[in-house]
C-alpha cells in the first residue's frame, strides 16, 4: 500500500568518521507504506544510513529529509521531539529501561507524547498480547530473556503508531518462533500501510516483509532490487 508521498529523501548523503567513510554519496527515497529493507555486511553502511534518518547522528555533507523536514536544521531538542512524535525505532541491543517493568518500558513512551497513563497502559497491553508476552508484562528486563527483551523493545517502538518505523536487526535476538512473530507483525503493519525501513542480515526477513531491498557495500549503494509478496 503505497501512495506519492515521500516519506525519506537521502540526497548524496556522506558521513565520515576521521579517515573512515561509513557513507559514500547515497541517495534513497522511501514513500508512504513502502517497506524497504537495506542489507549488506557487516560495516558497509547500515546502521550509520538507520542513524541518518533517525537523526541520531547527521551527515558530513548531504541532506537528509524525514516527512519533508530537513534533520540538520533541528537542534537536539527538536530532534528528540520529532523522534518521539513521528518515528518508532526498534534497536538491535534493545534499549529498554533496567529499572521498569515490560509494561511501564512501553507505558512511557507513550506517556512522553502526550497520551494519558489510563489509555497509553491499555495500548501497551494491546501489543504485549499481540507479541505474545502479555504474561511478562510485570518482568523487569533482567529477567527477560533476549528475545522477550526484543519483543518489549518492538512493542514500545510501535506504541505512538508512528508513521516510519525504523527496525536495526529486529529478528537478530530471537528464536524462530519469536522471529516468526515480529515478522508476522511487521506484515501486517506495512498491509495497512505503516512504512517501514529494517536494516538487517536476514534474507528470510527482507523477503517477508519488505516490497524492496537495498543493498550496501562500502558506504555505496549497490544495487535495488522489488520483491513480490504473497
Amino acid at each position: 500500500m503505497t501512495t506519492d508521498t515521500c516519506v525519506v529523501r537521502l540526497d548524496n548523503v556522506c558521513k565520515e568518521y576521521g579517515d573512515t567513510t561509513a557513507l559514500d554519496g547515497v541517495s534513497l527515497e522511501i514513500r508512504t507504506g513502502e517497506a524497504v529493507a537495506v542489507m549488506g555486511p557487516s560495516g558497509c553502511g547500515k546502521s550509520t544510513m538507520l542513524n541518518m534518518i533517525a537523526g541520531l547522528d547527521r551527515p558530513t555533507s548531504g541532506s537528509v529529509r524525514v516527512h519533508d523536514e530537513e534533520l540538520s536544521r533541528l537542534n537536539e531538542t527538536k530532534l528528540a521531539l520529532f523522534r518521539r512524535h513521528r518515528i518508532g525505532m526498534i534497536f538491535q541491543f534493545f534499549n529498554l529501561l533496567d529499572d521498569l517493568p515490560a509494561i511501564d518500558n512501553v507505558t512511557l513512551a507513550a506517556q512522553l507524547t502526550g497520551t494519558k497513563a489510563g489509555p497509553a497502559r491499555k495500548r501497551a497491553m494491546e501489543l504485549l498480547d499481540e507479541l505474545g508476552i502479555a504474561d511478562r508484562r510485570n518482568a523487569y528486563p533482567a529477567a527477560l530473556s533476549g528475545g522477550e527483551r526484543q519483543r518489549v523493545a518492538v512493542a514500545r517502538a510501535l506504541v505512538n503508531r508512528p508513521e516510519l518505523l525504523l527496525a536495526d536487526e529486529p529478528t537478530g535476538a530471537l528464536d524462530s518462533r519469536s522471529g516468526e512473530q515480529v515478522m508476522d507483525l511487521l506484515l501486517d503493519l506495512n498491509q495497512i500501510g505503516q512504512t517501514l525501513l529494517i536494516v538487517t542480515h536476514d534474507e528470510r526477513l527482507a523477503t517477508r516483509c519488505a516490497s524492496r531491498v537495498v543493498e550496501l557495500a562500502d558506504g555505496r549503494i549497490t544495487r535495488e532490487r522489488s520483491l513480490e509478496r504473497a
